[in-house]
């Protein structure tokens, strides 16, 4: 009987879901689960790090999971959950702490790059460092060899996660004389789309340049409407290539409706104006049903909470195998 592979993939509960998480994460996934055994968590212990109002948090939470399921995530074909609900991923962290060396951690690069802007400001190296942000690269390795997948869809800028939960399952079986940990491998999100912001730069919380992927009808075309461009005239020819209006376009156009639009743009007679009224339209046209799915499922809290409980149920018996796997071969009874 053929068995899918399977593919595993947190989202961190840190902020309100806009386009650049739509498709650079959320859609990219949704695909993966269609060809993969899927297992997808929400990574809310992680946000501790960063987020600190317990009620902050917890509306980031609902918000995430609704988000995804509003997009196209199905609870029944994907195990989805809250990482919180599995215990057996802090009891595992713990196991790989005895595992891991301080000089991996120091070479994390997150932690680096906390070191560096701190001397850069003068300041001493490890201020408003955390044990959690320091040990972040732990947690997320026990979040991966947990769920025993062999494949984790990453950003090239996240392969080191992987690495380092390659390095320390490595160092686990080779201790213990056997593959008591399934080794995972990154699958490089190539060709997950880097959405641009409406600054130009990449669509980012940390640079306050985002479009909430749920927004009113209003605050979208507002949004849209201060996407920064250049002095160019109505008249005069432009390239689509270097507009972030024509590249947001091109993720919600149809082909027929980008060949269109790049030809109003290199023959001139479009204004940005009227560039971003179609930007507008094509948005509105593929984020209105979602914004609605989203509105609905996320009034419904008690609906949502049993969504993430269902899939922790599923989650827990694969984390407790795993955890009674590496138990035994510690020799820790139980």
């Amino acid at each position: 009987m053929y068995m899918k592979k399977i593919a595993l993939t947190g989202i961190k509960p840190t902020g309100i879901l806009h386009i650049g998480n739509y498709f650079g994460a959320i859609k990219p996934a949704l695909r993966l689960a269609k060809e993969y055994d899927a297992r997808y968590f929400i990574a809310d212990y992680h946000a501790l790090n960063t987020v600190k109002d317990p009620h902050v948090l917890a509306a980031h939470i609902r918000e995430v999971a609704a988000g995804w399921l509003a997009a196209g995530l199905n609870p029944e074909e994907v195990i989805f959950y809250r990482q919180s609900s599995i215990p057996e991923t802090f009891e595992l962290t713990t196991i790989l702490m005895a595992f891991t060396s301080k000089g991996l951690m120091n070479r994390a690069h997150a932690y680096k790059a906390a070191v560096q802007e701190n001397l850069e400001n003068h300041e001493d190296p490890d201020a408003g460092i955390n044990m959690g942000l320091f040990t972040y690269p732990v947690l997320m390795a026990a979040d991966i060899l947990l769920f025993n997948p062999d494949v984790v869809p990453v950003g090239r800028d996240q392969v080191q996660h992987v690495e380092m939960a390659q390095d320390i399952a490595q160092g686990i079986n080779f201790n213990y004389k056997g593959d008591i940990l399934k080794i995972p491998q990154a699958a490089v999100q190539a060709e997950a789309a880097v959405v641009p912001g409406l600054d130009g730069r990449k669509m980012s919380k940390s640079y306050g340049n985002t479009i909430p992927l749920f927004a009113p009808e209003k605050q979208l075309r507002k949004l849209i409407m201060r996407i920064v461009t250049n002095s160019q005239g109505v008249e005069e020819p432009k390239d689509p290539e270097t507009s972030q209006i024509y590249l947001l376009y091109k993720l919600f156009a149809s082909a027929e409706e980008q060949q269109a639009l790049a030809k109003q743009y290199r023959h001139g007679g479009m204004g940005w104006g009227d560039a971003k009224e179609e930007l507008f339209r094509v948005v509105r046209r593929e984020l209105s049903p979602l914004r609605n799915r989203f509105e609905a499922i996320i009034a419904d809290t008690p609906a949502l909470d049993a969504v993430l409980a269902q899939g922790a149920a599923k989650a827990r018996p694969l984390a407790q195998a795993t955890l009674n796997r590496l138990r035994r071969a510690a020799g820790i009874a139980g």
